[in-house]
């Protein structure tokens, strides 16, 4: 009996240790290997449209996916710049459609300018894109219901409950979104769609072509033709969605809450420092402008304060339409007939001086509207015609014109007696 328990103690000893000896491999990342599994280039046919999938990276270290990105060519392929997008909206899309893409290009870039910028360029190509949400917050927020994958990562990995922007890092992100927003394009991205940082690899950067590079983020369009100007034919539609996330710093994205004014001075600062508004060149406290699209009327005195500055001196004149846009001063009937809202300024007497054209815009009245011209177009007489002189021949004419003697009469000759 003695000796069966020694047996099997000793099997209990040695069976475990056979195990361990004998375990088979674990799989185990080996970083600088080479063989772990990496994107495979597809180019996307016209007649498919290109996948949005949930992003997932390479299994690379930070130092690896640098090195694998620096190999990546930027293509060379022209790289147009993006058309001027204009959002044009209700009051309360604008003011989500403004925030949400603040948003955007504070948490994903920080606090650079010139990263927010090329990211806000971004989401609206995406806009343009027939495979992207058509509205502002829909592709900022793509995705924010996973856990992961989402399209931008600030929208599902918590930062929006982690962080929240310091004010006058969210008042610049507001100020470059307006501007975006308001036709600044960044040229350098073109139509880039993409854009990671250089320490990951995504898998969907085999089907991009590499276009630019700002700061660490790197930017890539689809290849093949969902990349080319073409592609983006699309055009943003109407319902901007409330963004919940977005509630504890934008009033936009409350219940309950009109946030139109608010937004219209943002976009009204945009359209100001985008600088397409400039003052003459024969008259630098004057500017002559083409209002912003969907800018709202109670936002015109805050574009044109922004617009004269400090400047003791100025005015400002606006219209709706740039075919009816003034170029010079002084303004022709027309252009005064067709004025939508002027400013004037005289710091030295104490004078400020917003007009509407109440008759564009009713809601004005009495002593805030524009004195109307009457225009009576008096036609102009019609010139007298006056009789045309006499011909007179020159000279020697070749052809049928020529000048000719007229033939003399002959007279018959009296006989000689």
């Amino acid at each position: 009996m003695r000796a069966a328990l020694f047996a099997i103690a000793g099997t209990a000893s040695v069976v475990p240790a056979l195990l361990v000896a004998n375990a088979p491999d674990i799989p185990r990342t080996q970083h600088g290997s080479g063989q772990r599994t990496r994107p495979v280039p597809r180019v996307v046919p016209p007649a498919e449209l290109p996948p949005v999938e949930p992003v997932a990276f390479v299994d690379m270290s930070p130092d690896e996916a640098r090195a694998y990105n620096a190999g990546v060519p930027f293509s060379t392929d022209p790289n147009p710049a993006a058309r001027p997008f204009l959002y044009r909206g209700s009051a309360e899309d604008k003011a989500r459609a403004l925030d949400c893409l603040a948003a955007g290009v504070l948490y994903e870039a920080g606090d650079d300018a010139k990263g927010e910028q090329a990211v806000a360029q971004v989401v609206l190509n995406r806009l343009r894109h027939p495979a992207f949400p058509k509205t502002v917050c829909g592709v900022v927020f793509e995705g924010q219901e996973r856990s992961t994958g989402c399209q931008f990562t600030f929208s599902c990995d918590g930062a929006l409950t982690k962080w929240q922007p310091p004010e006058a890092a969210w008042t610049r992100a507001r100020q470059i979104a307006a501007m975006a927003l308001n036709g600044k394009v960044v040229p350098a991205v073109g139509h880039a769609t993409h854009y990671h940082t250089d320490w990951v690899v995504p898998y969907w950067q085999a089907s991009l072509d590499k276009v630019a590079r700002v700061g660490s983020h790197l930017f890539f369009r689809w290849s093949g033709w969902w990349g080319t100007p073409p592609a983006f034919n699309r055009h943003m539609v109407a319902g901007e969605p409330v963004i919940t996330q977005l509630a504890p710093f934008s009033p936009a994205h409350r219940a309950g809450t009109d946030a139109s004014d608010d937004a219209g001075a943002a976009l009204a600062e945009g359209a100001a420092a985008t600088g397409t508004m400039a003052p003459l060149a024969s008259e630098p406290d004057t500017f002559l402008i083409t209002l912003p699209a969907g800018l709202l009327p109670d936002g015109f005195p805050a574009l044109a304060t922004t617009l004269c500055g400090a400047r003791k001196h100025c005015t400002v004149m606006a219209w709706r339409d740039a075919a009816e846009t003034a170029f010079s001063v002084p303004l022709n009937p027309v252009q005064m007939e067709t004025m939508a809202f002027s400013y004037f300024r005289d710091a030295g007497i104490g004078l400020e001086r917003t007009l509407w054209n109440c008759g564009v815009y009713p809601a004005f009245k009495g002593a805030r509207c524009m004195k109307r011209m009457s225009m009576t177009i008096v036609p102009l007489a019609a010139p007298t015609p006056q009789p045309s002189p006499t011909p007179t021949p020159t000279g020697e004419l070749s052809g049928v014109r020529r000048a000719s003697t007229p033939p003399i009469e002959s007279k018959p000759k009296t006989p000689l007696l």
